[in-house]
């Protein structure tokens, strides 16, 4: 296996360096000097969100249903992906961890360009993405046929590109090889932040979830296990796109909300993954993929509530696409680990981390398709620390 993709404290990001520099020398400079001022070099703001842009309504996408397109009723189209890039904007973060499913339905290249970008473009220096299977799938519903792209799309807008349209090897996004793709790390202060790449069912990787052979997802099952050997920081986040552990009925139709890989094979193909950070006692685990929001109660690699060592996952599916629902209601989900969760609403996750805990504060801004301004009225807020 080639070497492992690694962004380091001094590569993460000339807005992290400004951040903890200048920061100490003024730390009263003005609102105008964003990102480069205001924080301190003990606390940082990670914003985390996933399932973010509508499919343009352009020459490119003649063929899909207009129902699937920006401009749809059904979706939260330009105006929730605007709203929620500007709360994201708002939090004035050091770093954005995006969760997959940055742009639908199949993230090619012009796609990211006339949708994503417009709303979100303003963070790209900021941005640490994960790829979703809308990144990698092809897409064949609803009257839809489009091919998938295997993160071609993803990878040119993330890394950059040549003339042509080929993504770069390198870049924001991770690597874009044949031995890897776009797996990668980075340390924030006393956190380790690792970024995963779930779609496992795809031509990049032979179409093969296997986390134990010699497959393209084994050998990324192999990095985690190499890179988590070598943090020597106390606090870990790691994200990748499909939950392991379901709050929507989208993903619970064959396997029971609670049990591990309720969002399918990649779920389950992530069980390897949540045992191998349940061992180094990581922090966090960050989802998407299900259009919601969710905060599940700590848990051991079976599902199984664990206070003393389990890992808590946030499901952030809300970045603006469209909405699923719910399994269950409140005080009675499928899932008896979802403490809270909300399905009518748009928001971005708002995480301080500081040198040995953390605070977590999500406000939704945009109401979802056939909800009104009382879908604001939700929020969920709290704090804790590293194990």
């Amino acid at each position: 296996m080639k070497r492992a993709s690694r962004i380091s404290a001094a590569t993460v990001g000339l807005a992290v360096l400004a951040v903890t520099g200048t920061a100490v020398a003024d730390a009263h400079q003005s609102n105008n000097d964003w990102p480069y001022a205001q924080h301190g070099a003990h606390s940082y703001t990670l914003a985390a969100v996933g399932d973010i842009a509508c499919e343009p309504d352009d020459d490119d996408n003649a063929a899909t249903p207009t129902s699937l397109k920006c401009g749809s009723p059904t979706l939260g189209g330009m105006d929730a992906e605007f709203a929620t890039a500007k709360q994201a904007t708002d939090m004035h973060p050091d770093l954005v961890a995006l969760l997959g499913d940055e742009q639908y339905q199949v993230g090619k290249l012009t796609d990211f360009e006339q949708s994503f970008e417009q709303a979100w473009g303003g963070l790209k220096m900021l941005e640490r993405p994960a790829p979703g299977n809308h990144e990698y799938y092809p897409y064949a519903k609803k009257g839809d046929n489009e091919a998938g792209q295997n993160g071609v799309g993803y990878f040119g807008y993330f890394n950059g590109h040549d003339q042509s349209g080929t993504p770069d090897a390198q870049g924001q996004a991770g690597d874009d090889t044949a031995d890897n793709q776009g797996w990668y790390s980075y340390d924030l202060g006393n956190w380790h932040i690792i970024s995963l790449n779930a779609e496992c069912d795809s031509g990049a990787f032979n179409h093969d979830c296997s986390t134990t052979d010699s497959g393209l997802l084994s050998q990324e099952t192999q990095w985690l296990s190499q890179d988590l050997a070598a943090n020597k920081r106390p606090c870990t986040i790691a994200y990748w796109h499909q939950p392991t552990f379901s709050a929507t009925t989208a993903s619970t139709t064959t396997v029971p909300a609670a049990a591990p890989g309720a969002g399918g094979i990649e779920g389950a193909a992530a069980d390897a993954w949540w045992k191998l950070l349940y061992q180094r006692h990581a922090t966090l685990i960050l989802n998407g993929h299900e259009h919601a929001y969710a905060r599940l109660r700590p848990m051991n690699p079976a599902g199984q509530y664990d206070k003393a060592h389990g890992i808590p996952e946030f499901i952030i599916g809300s970045g603006g696409e469209a909405l699923d629902t719910l399994a269950g209601t409140p005080g009675n989900y499928a899932n008896p680990n979802v403490v809270t969760a909300q399905a009518s609403a748009f928001g971005v996750m708002n995480f301080t981390l500081k040198a040995h805990s953390y605070s977590w504060n999500y406000k939704p801004v945009e109401p979802g398709p056939g909800f009104d301004a009382t879908a604001l009225q939700y929020s969920d807020s709290g704090s804790g620390t590293c194990k």
